[in-house]
């Protein structure tokens, strides 16, 4: 990964003098609000792109394009536009749909910062504008793969459309960005949907169903390698996860996906009543195995509904869920948290990332959210709430009109107030339970943070195994039998994993390489 992320805190690391911009880098390391103006040749560009996508034709309309950011103004010819979305589309009650522009489609190599395809996304049953943007951005700061975004007041043949957020792609140039290479194999969870919520029972839940890629193209799409249409490492992977033995699970599971990094982001989903995902839906997500190490790693996706706005049929309230809540079905989730010591991997990722799910400090987050994009939620006509509800909906739950419907939101500072009010009273208590009682022990290390050698020392009587160094990203970058050292001298600064398997027990300790 190309820039370490700082795990474990709510903030990212400083821009290191002399490195070069990464794709995207201009656009998303600065809160702002940019300006878009699409500008198509046929006046009737919106009866084509809504009949396209009424026919499930992903065919890009041509238009020229001007985007004003705080680098200055850029002028585009040609970049492709067409309009996406389920729900977004379907129940939004005005013609603000969300859209996808694709800068490279007409003219090869074509870019925006370096980026080649951006979304437009309407906020769809979200009066706050943030759901989306600070769930992600948490997402990443707790070393968790989520897109980026920004937001964008959209001009359609200078006609003000709406004020948009603005999503970064997961693409070739988002896993090279992140990946430092993007070779492998990329897919994404299917959408299960249609407008009258029937569904076609494909879930992409994680199940082995055989060998025959044909029982799961309608459960995942193939980003990458199109035309190898390649599904073999995906199947292997459900395989082990739905059928090995809990040995065998134990034992290939750590090694075959960055399991501590994906462990983290489902205690996330959770942790933030994010349903639209694996835990609810199961859908939004991304699954990618890097030409590297061929190690899986997962990418958040579409997290609108977070918050508790989403509330599947087998929950009552996303605020009132227990930390070990698994959805029927949910393969992944049901054999880590049936199995003792994958249980202790997942509450102790969950604690991890519990310490930053507070009002003390998300509320300051929102307000200075809300301080930039009020004016232009204000000034957004064709928006799915009034005025009003943009605030309150940030203090508290709403129930507000959407077109025909009534809806009641959680607000973003009361839902969080409840559901941590729920988890402590139901017995979650991270600040005292310590890495012994969670079935490990502490493994300290000296110094930290460090340039480099850390001596590491374990509890007295127990005696050490192997050890498994993992990159922010949850990437292991080193294995060794232990020594009682180890060296991080040749890794990049960024917060680092030791895991130490003993014959009887199991360690770690999180290191800050400077």
């Amino acid at each position: 990964m190309r820039q370490a992320l700082l795990c474990f805190s709510l903030f990212l690391l400083p821009a290191i003098d002399g490195v070069a911009q990464e794709a995207g880098d201009m656009l998303f390391d600065t809160e702002q609000v940019i300006e878009i103006r699409l500008t198509f040749p046929d006046d009737d560009y919106w009866t084509t792109l809504s009949l396209n996508h009424f026919a499930n034709d992903e065919t890009y309309l041509s238009a020229a394009v001007e985007l004003v950011d705080n680098s200055g103004t850029h002028f585009l010819d040609s970049i492709g536009v067409r309009l996406k979305g389920n729900s977004s589309f379907d129940f939004y009650p005005t013609s603000k749909k969300p859209m996808k522009l694709d800068f490279n489609h007409f003219i090869a190599g074509q870019n925006y910062h370096g980026l080649k395809k951006l979304n437009l996304n309407n906020c769809w049953s979200d009066p706050s504008f943030m759901r989306e943007k600070t769930f992600f951005d948490v997402s990443r700061e707790q070393g968790v793969l989520a897109p980026r975004m920004s937001y964008a007041n959209v001009y359609l043949n200078d006609i003000f459309w709406g004020f948009y957020a603005l999503v970064e792609q997961v693409d070739k140039t988002y896993l090279d960005r992140w990946f430092g290479e993007n070779d492998g194999y990329l897919y994404k969870a299917g959408d299960n949907y249609t407008p009258d919520g029937g569904g076609l029972g494909l879930e992409a839940d994680l199940n082995h169903y055989g060998n025959s890629a044909a029982n799961y193209t309608g459960r995942y799409e193939l980003k990458t390698h199109e035309e190898l249409n390649d599904w073999s490492q995906l199947i292997d992977l459900l395989d082990l996860i739905d059928n090995a033995s809990n040995a065998v699970l134990l034992a290939e599971l750590p090694v075959r996906m960055d399991l501590l990094t994906v462990l983290r982001s489902l205690a996330l989903d959770n942790l933030f009543g994010s349903m639209d995902s694996y835990y609810g839906s199961a859908r939004n997500y991304y699954l990618y195995q890097d030409s590297t190490t061929l190690s899986w790693h997962w990418i958040k996706w579409d997290a609108n509904m977070s918050y508790g706005r989403y509330v599947p049929s087998n929950i009552d309230d996303p605020a009132l869920l227990p930390a070990a809540f698994t959805t029927p079905g949910r393969r992944l989730l049901q054999r880590v948290l049936q199995n003792p010591t994958l249980r202790t991997m997942y509450l102790n990722e969950y604690c991890s990332v519990f310490e930053a799910f507070t009002n003390e400090a998300m509320d300051t987050r929102f307000d200075a959210l809300a301080d930039m994009i009020r004016t232009h939620v204000e000034a957004d006509v064709n928006k799915e709430f009034d005025n009003g509800v943009f605030d309150l909906n940030i203090e508290q739950t709403v129930t507000a009109q959407s077109g025909q419907n009534w809806n009641t939101i959680p607000g973003l500072k009361s839902f969080i107030a409840q559901r941590r009010g729920f988890l402590l009273s139901s017995g979650l208590d991270c600040t005292t339970a310590g890495l012994a009682e969670r079935g490990e022990q502490e493994l300290k290390a000296f110094p930290n943070p460090t340039s480099g050698p850390i001596t590491l020392t374990l509890p007295s009587g127990l005696r050490g195994g192997s050890v498994r160094i993992l990159d922010p990203m949850g990437r292991v970058v080193d294995e060794q039998e232990w020594t009682g050292r180890v060296d991080l001298s040749g890794q990049p600064a960024g917060s680092y994993t030791i895991l130490l398997n003993g014959q009887d027990f199991a360690a770690r300790a999180l290191v800050i390489k400077e």
